[in-house]
């Protein structure tokens, strides 16, 4: 079996094509979307991805403040800075980067982003309302996920998903967003009880849990679609999945590659969410 390449690049350049062109009207009748990107570590993956995000911001004129805590700030100094972002007029989206300082979660200081500025959507007001399937920002990686498979005209209704993970950045939301399209998920996990037999039975399978090689040939059925949302660093400084990639080809009907798959529509998808949360502020 020849396995398709999900690629999420061509998705991801039209889409930053038609939010260049809503951001270039913004800024021509109001001010450049404003996204403020709070960090709070020292980690070398983060810097990375902040500085990717950056430069995505600039190519497509919204403009972009890095607001750097030190990977020694407490959830009241990251609370603080989040609340403040939050009440002023001049910013439209915020994103709290990942890793937090041991000690923080994301769930106790989250919820100072203003919903309407969560644009990554990793509040519990934003997850509310989405399992309430109501207006918000969903989180961008999940998000990117449903596209990708739109893209390519996946159908996902009445179909078997599992998605493996259960973060609330990725897994869960995920999960509602696939229950919105009508698929029947199920959410694998490190306590799932042979997780192979879960996987195996599924028409599309979600890599999400951060292992690498977590999901091999062995763990889908003949035919399966496979995304992969993994980004880990392998001992060789490469980027690598969750995913097998070389014992699942040939046995999937479809793999989404990393890189170049669910990465580029994840930040893609980001900046398209700040320009439509400046929309709504200046429509108001």
């Amino acid at each position: 079996m020849d396995t398709v390449s999900l690629s999420g690049k061509e998705l991801a350049a039209a889409m930053n094509a038609d939010t260049r062109a809503r951001a270039v009207a913004l800024t021509e009748n109001a001010t450049a979307p404003h996204l403020a990107l709070v960090v709070a570590n020292d980690d070398p993956a983060s810097a990375w991805y902040v500085n990717s995000l950056r430069k995505a911001a600039d190519r497509l004129g919204i403009a972009c403040d890095t607001i750097d805590l030190g990977p020694s700030a407490d959830a009241a100094t990251i609370r603080a800075e989040l609340s403040a972002r939050s009440e002023d007029p001049g910013i439209d989206g915020i994103m709290l980067q990942t890793p937090l300082p041991a000690g923080v979660t994301l769930e106790e200081v989250s919820s100072a982003i203003a919903a309407t500025k969560d644009v990554d959507g990793v509040s519990p007001l934003s997850l509310g309302l989405l399992a309430a399937g109501r207006p918000g920002f969903a989180p961008a990686t999940a998000a990117a996920v449903v596209e990708l498979l739109d893209h390519h005209e996946i159908p996902l209704a009445g179909r078997r998903v599992v998605v493996v993970g259960r973060s609330n950045i990725v897994g869960k939301p995920l999960a509602l967003l696939l229950l919105a399209k009508d698929a029947t998920v199920t959410v694998g996990h490190s306590r799932s009880t042979d997780l192979a037999a879960i996987t195996g039975s599924a028409d599309v399978v979600v890599a999400a849990a951060g292992r690498i090689g977590l999901i091999g040939g062995d763990d889908i059925g003949e035919g399966a679609i496979v995304i992969d949302v993994g980004t880990n660093e392998a001992p060789d400084g490469a980027i690598v999945g969750d995913v097998d990639a070389e014992s699942v080809r040939g046995r999937a009907a479809a793999l989404s590659p990393v890189p170049g798959g669910v990465g580029p529509v994840t930040t893609a998808l980001l900046m398209r969410q700040v320009v439509i949360a400046a929309e709504v502020r200046h429509s108001g």
